[in-house]
């Protein structure tokens, strides 16, 4: 099988090529990077799947940049998508995101998402995302198969976002509220294995998939196990979620720290859950070794 990767420095598009590689009679694959127009050019009838990754993710949104997340997220997409089918490719699978949903999570409150869920975007990327999706979905016919991976949070060895910031502050202060919260997650691996699946899937019969680990995370937990490979000492300290919701009740950072936000584990099921093959602890010692 030959693929295509596109985003050259793609976090979740290198570790999949290196998951892969375990294979190498079985997969072909190359990366390719979207800045210039250079791809254009690049005969992609070469290619049975095409893995879409290359996005602006992890930018401080401002009224300057809007115009640059529809451009990268939404057109770029679409331009290589209908590029794609016309070439002959048979699959395209589109990193999509969790927050296409415009769910930030809620703290003391459950906040599951389930297969009636409305796409209600409140950023730049949720909406180019979005809108990404629903033009793709207009090209699927018997012919071009389309995936679409509303990822949660991919945490692994080496992985960008919010996995960093709480590992250096567990490993500065060495304490966390003690909120029992649940979030959704994904080590790199389990998802690097989720899309090998949807490679060899040859009917591909859903459009959206939202993979996660077999457990719910609390923040809480992820910081001790943190510390706990690291012979670091840490404390829960209880009574804070008060705190914490009073004085941080308008901005959307305590809510993606401490809030709830979870995938209904129906909505993850697909491939009989084959893909979830590290333990959450596991997944953290793994991630810390690196």
């Amino acid at each position: 099988m030959r693929l295509l990767i596109t985003g050259k420095n793609s976090y979740v598009g290198l570790s999949l090529k290196a998951w892969l590689s375990k294979w190498p009679s079985q997969y072909d694959v190359e990366t390719i990077s979207l800045r210039s127009n250079e791809w254009k050019q690049i005969d992609l009838s070469n290619y049975d799947v095409i893995f879409h990754t290359a996005a602006i993710v992890h930018e401080k949104e401002t009224p300057e940049s809007e115009n640059l997340y529809y451009e990268i997220n939404r057109d770029l997409t679409i331009e290589l998508a209908r590029k794609a089918k016309a070439s002959g490719v048979k699959k395209f699978i589109f990193m999509s995101s969790m927050s296409v949903y415009g769910l930030e999570g809620a703290i003391g409150e459950q906040v599951m998402i389930n297969e009636n869920t409305p796409s209600s975007p409140a950023t730049y990327y949720g909406k180019s995302k979005m809108q990404a999706e629903q033009e793709l979905v207009k090209l699927k016919d018997s012919k071009f198969s389309i995936a679409i991976i509303r990822s949660p949070i991919i945490y692994g060895p080496n992985c960008p976002g919010n996995y960093q910031k709480l590992k250096r502050l567990v490993l500065k202060f060495g304490v966390l509220p003690k909120i029992q919260n649940q979030r959704s997650m994904i080590y790199v691996d389990n998802h690097s294995e989720f899309i090998r699946l949807l490679l060899e899937d040859p009917k591909v019969e859903k459009t959206i998939y939202c993979p996660q680990d077999e457990k719910y995370v609390s923040t809480m937990e992820l910081g001790a196990e943190i510390a706990k490979y690291h012979k670091r000492r840490f404390f829960a300290v209880g009574g804070m979620q008060g705190v914490i919701k009073l004085f941080l009740s308008n901005h959307n950072v305590a809510n993606k720290a401490f809030g709830n936000l979870v995938y209904d584990a129906n909505m993850s099921n697909d491939y009989s859950g084959r893909y979830q093959l590290t333990s959450f602890k596991d997944a953290i010692a793994r991630t810390e070794i690196d």
